[in-house]
C-alpha cells in the first residue's frame, strides 16, 4: 500500500522516500538508475545516489522501476510522440503544395470519384482524403530519421531528493495538503483523498480552514467511524457530495446516491448539532437549495424525530421555514441607509467585508462616509485570512489602473471573458489607506527568518493563492506567474487520445506585435512561417496523437506568441482519455526527435471546460528577452471547427488585459520577510551557506543544511499567512 502511494510523494515534493532493503552491493545498479534518469532530465541527488549505494541490487532496481515510470509520466514520456511529416522540423512542405500532394494522391487512389466531384464544385474537404491526417509512419520509422539529441549545458536536469522513511512522507504529505490555507488543484485534491484513506488513524492537522479539504477529509472519517469535522451545515453538503464521488467545491452538479442508514444517521447527527449550537446557520441553506432537497431524498429526515434542528435545514430548503440570509440584511441596510451602516454590519463577517471594500467606497458620496468604510475595514483587517488580504491587496493595486480598461474574468475552472471596466474608481488615499493597513497586517503575519538564501528566478512567481489557478503537470506555475525563457528553439506540444469516438485537437500558435494586432500564425492552415513550421494535422487519436509547433526566437517576426489548442472535433479536454500540452527549449545544435524529455520545460494537463486552451504566452520585453506568462485559461470557442482565425480579437484583447495586470509576487512577500535582523543572500546556482536557511526558489539546491525550511513551487503555498 505505502509504495503504491509513492508515486504521490515524489510528484508533490521530488523526492523518493527512503528506500528499505537489505544492504548489499548495489552501486553499479544506483548508476544505471541515475542514467536512466538523466535520459529523461531528471537525477539523483548525492545523498539519494550514496544511500542506494548501499542497498542490494534487487532493491536499487524495484525502486528504479517505480520511480522511472512516475518521473516519465511527468514529463509526458509515457506515451509515443509521432509527427505526421516525419522529418520535423525539416522538410516541413509549404500548405498549398502539401494540400495538392494529398488531393493528387486521392486521384489516384479509390477516392478519385469523390475528389473529383469535389474539385468541380470548387471546394475540397481535407478529411476526405485519404493521406490526409493520420500518420503515414510508425513511431519506430520516425525515429530513424532523426540523430541523437546533443547534451548541451542548458538541458533540464531536475534532482530528485532522498526522502524520509515512506510512513513519515506520506504522513507530512497528507498534513501538508489537509492543512493547506490556500485552495487546492484537482490532482490535489485527489491526491488529499488517498492520502486521507490511509492516514485516518495517524496525526491530523491543527486546522483544516479550506472547506473542500475538510470534506474529503471527513469522507474518510466517517469511513473510519471517527468523528466529523463539522462547523456549518455546507459541510455536510460536501461531505455528501465527496460520499457520491461528487463536486466538494458545490460548482458542478453531483448526481447523490443512496446512502446506507449508519451514514445517513452520522450526517443527520451532525447537521442537528451545527444547527442546535447555531440556529442563524440555517441561512446558509438557500445558497444549494435544490442540493438539500435531494439530499432530504437520501436522508429521510422524518424517520429520525432526536434530531429535529436537522429536519429544519430541510425545511428551510422547500421554503416551509423562514431562515434570513446575512448578504440579504446586509443587502437591505446598504440600499436604506448607504455603505457606512452596511460596513458596520459586515464587520460581523470580517471576510466578506473586505471582499465588499471596494463596492463599499465607490457607493460613498462623501469623505465622512469613506473614512468610515475604511476605518471599519481597518479594525477586521487582523481578522481575515492571509489568503483574502492577498487578494484584496492585489485587487486595490491593479484599481490604480486607468479608468475604461479591460476588466478579465476567470472562474474556477479557468473559463476567461474579458469586458469594458466601467466601474468608478477608488479614490487614492483610500486605496493607499487600505494597502498600507493590509502590508502591516501581513508583516506581522508572515514567519520570521534569520537567513533568507533567494534564487532570483523565483521573484516573479505569482502568490498561489488558488490551486484552481494552476494546471495539474510538471514545471507548472500559478496564473500571472512570469519566467524567463532561455534558448534558441521553443516547440509546443499537444497530445491527446480520444476515449470513444473520433477526436481532432489542432494545436496552432498565434503571432502578435507590440499592440496584440496579428502577425501571422502557425497552425494546420499555415505550416511555414519565417521562424517557425508546424509538425502536421492529425484528425483521429485512436491511440494517441501528438502535434508539435516549432519556433526559432532569434527569428520570429513578433513580441507575442500565444500558443493554442483547439477542438476541431470530437471529444473536449475533460472527456478524452488523456490530453496535455507543453514546451520544450532546444539550441540549434541539438537535434534530437520531436520530443526529447529533458528539453521539457512545462508539461500541463488540458482538463478544462472551454474548447480552447491558452496555457501561456510569450512576451519578448523591451531588453529582447522571452518571458512566459502563465494563463491556465479556456476560451468557450464553437462545439466544432475552431480554428486560430476565428478567436483573432477574442485573444488579442485578452493578451492585452492579461499582459498589463500585476499580480502578487514572491518577490513582495519576500519583502515583507526581510526585517532588519535578516540576512538576505542571493543564490547563485553553486555556493550553499553551511548554516540552516530558509530557501525560496525553483529548485531546491543539493547539501543546504538538514536544518533548513524549503520552499519550492510544490509547496508554494506554505508561504500564504494563516
Amino acid at each position: 500500500m505505502v509504495h503504491r502511494l509513492d508515486p504521490l510523494v515524489l510528484r508533490h515534493t521530488h523526492r523518493i522516500p527512503r528506500p528499505a532493503g537489505p544492504a548489499g552491493e548495489g552501486a553499479i545498479a544506483a548508476q544505471q538508475f541515475d542514467a536512466a534518469l538523466m535520459s529523461v532530465g531528471f537525477k539523483l541527488s548525492a545523498q539519494l545516489l550514496e544511500h542506494l549505494s548501499g542497498l542490494s541490487g534487487s532493491a536499487v532496481v524495484d525502486t528504479a522501476v517505480r520511480t522511472l515510470g512516475t518521473v516519465r509520466e511527468m514529463v509526458g514520456d509515457h506515451v509515443q510522440h509521432n509527427a505526421y511529416f516525419i522529418d520535423f522540423p525539416a522538410n516541413v512542405p509549404d500548405t498549398f503544395d502539401f494540400w495538392m500532394q494529398c488531393i493528387a494522391e486521392a486521384l489516384a487512389d479509390d477516392a478519385r470519384v469523390s475528389t473529383l466531384e469535389q474539385l468541380s464544385a470548387g471546394v475540397v474537404d481535407l478529411l476526405t482524403l485519404p493521406s490526409y491526417g493520420n500518420y503515414r509512419h510508425a513511431y519506430a520509422e520516425m525515429l530513424t530519421h532523426h540523430d541523437e539529441l546533443i547534451a548541451v549545458a542548458g538541458d533540464r536536469m531536475t534532482v530528485l531528493h532522498l526522502g524520509a522513511a515512506p510512513e513519515d512522507e506520506l504522513t507530512s504529505l497528507y498534513l501538508a495538503l489537509a492543512g493547506s490555507t490556500t485552495p487546492l488543484g484537482e490532482d490535489g485534491l485527489r491526491d488529499l483523498r488517498h492520502l486521507a484513506g490511509h492516514c485516518t488513524d495517524g496525526p491530523q492537522p491543527e486546522e483544516i480552514p479550506v472547506r473542500e479539504n475538510r470534506a474529503l477529509v471527513n469522507e474518510a472519517r466517517l469511513k473510519a467511524g471517527a468523528s466529523l469535522l463539522l462547523d456549518t451545515v455546507t459541510d455536510v453538503l460536501r461531505l455528501a457530495c465527496a460520499l457520491a464521488g461528487g463536486d466538494v467545491g458545490l460548482q458542478e452538479p453531483t448526481r447523490l446516491r443512496g446512502l446506507s442508514r449508519p451514514v445517513r444517521r452520522a450526517l443527520l447527527a451532525g447537521l442537528d448539532a451545527v444547527v442546535g449550537a447555531a440556529p442563524a446557520k440555517l441561512a446558509d441553506v438557500h445558497a444549494h437549495r435544490e442540493m438539500w432537497k435531494r439530499l432530504g431524498e437520501r436522508l429521510h429526515p422524518h424517520e429520525y424525530p432526536q434530531w429535529p434542528h436537522a429536519a429544519d435545514v430541510f425545511a428551510v430548503a422547500r421554503g416551509e421555514k423562514a431562515a434570513r440570509t446575512f448578504d440579504s440584511r446586509v443587502e437591505e441596510l446598504h440600499a436604506r441607509r448607504g455603505p457606512t451602516d452596511a460596513a458596520e454590519l459586515l464587520k460581523a463577517a470580517p471576510g466578506k467585508l473586505l471582499r465588499s471594500l471596494d463596492r463599499l467606497l465607490r457607493s460613498a458620496h462623501t469623505q465622512d462616509e469613506r473614512d468610515a468604510v475604511a476605518a471599519a475595514a481597518e479594525q477586521v483587517v487582523p481578522d481575515v485570512s492571509g489568503r483574502v488580504l492577498l487578494s484584496v491587496r492585489e485587487h486595490l493595486h491593479n484599481r490604480a489602473q486607468k479608468t475604461g480598461e479591460q476588466r478579465v474574468f476567470v472562474n474556477r475552472s479557468g473559463r476567461a471573458w474579458v469586458t469594458e471596466d466601467t466601474r468608478p474608481p477608488v479614490f487614492a488615499p483610500e486605496r493607499k489607506r487600505m494597502i498600507a493597513a493590509i502590508d502591516a497586517e501581513l508583516r506581522r503575519r508572515v514567519p520570521a527568518a534569520d537567513h533568507l538564501l533567494i534564487d532570483p528566478d523565483v521573484l516573479d512567481v505569482a502568490l498561489p493563492l488558488s490551486g484552481k489557478a494552476t494546471a495539474p503537470g510538471f514545471g507548472v506555475l500559478p496564473r500571472g506567474s512570469v519566467s524567463r525563457v532561455d534558448g534558441e528553439l521553443l516547440r509546443f506540444f499537444v497530445y491527446w487520445k480520444q476515449s470513444a469516438r473520433s477526436t481532432d485537437y489542432d494545436l496552432s500558435a498565434a503571432l502578435l506585435d507590440t499592440d496584440y494586432s496579428t502577425v501571422s500564425g502557425l497552425s494546420y492552415t499555415n505550416l511555414t512561417e519565417i521562424g517557425g513550421t508546424h509538425s502536421g494535422d492529425i484528425t483521429n487519436a485512436p491511440h494517441g496523437a501528438s502535434e508539435f509547433i516549432d519556433l526559432s526566437l532569434d527569428v520570429v517576426r513578433a513580441t507575442c506568441i500565444v500558443p493554442q489548442v483547439h477542438i476541431y472535433s470530437g471529444e473536449g479536454f475533460e472527456e478524452v482519455e488523456e490530453s496535455f500540452f507543453g514546451f520544450m527549449l532546444r539550441e540549434a545544435e541539438q537535434k534530437g526527435r520531436p520530443f526529447e524529455p529533458r528539453t521539457v520545460r512545462m508539461k500541463s494537463d488540458l482538463r478544462g471546460p472551454g474548447r480552447v486552451a491558452l496555457p501561456l504566452v510569450f512576451l519578448r520585453g523591451s531588453d529582447g528577452r522571452w518571458r512566459a506568462k502563465w494563463l491556465h485559461l479556456y476560451l468557450t470557442g464553437s462545439l466544432s471547427y475552431n480554428r486560430v482565425e476565428d478567436h483573432r480579437v477574442t485573444v488579442a484583447t485578452l493578451m492585452r488585459a492579461v499582459a498589463e495586470r500585476e499580480q502578487l509576487t514572491v518577490r513582495y512577500l519576500i519583502e515583507l520577510m526581510t526585517g532588519s535582523a535578516t540576512t538576505v543572500t542571493v543564490w547563485d546556482g553553486k555556493t550553499v551557506p553551511a548554516g540552516p536557511v530558509t530557501y525560496i526558489g525553483l529548485e531546491r539546491p543539493e547539501k543546504l543544511h538538514p536544518g533548513s525550511r524549503i520552499v519550492t513551487p510544490e509547496n508554494l503555498r506554505d508561504l500564504i499567512p494563516a
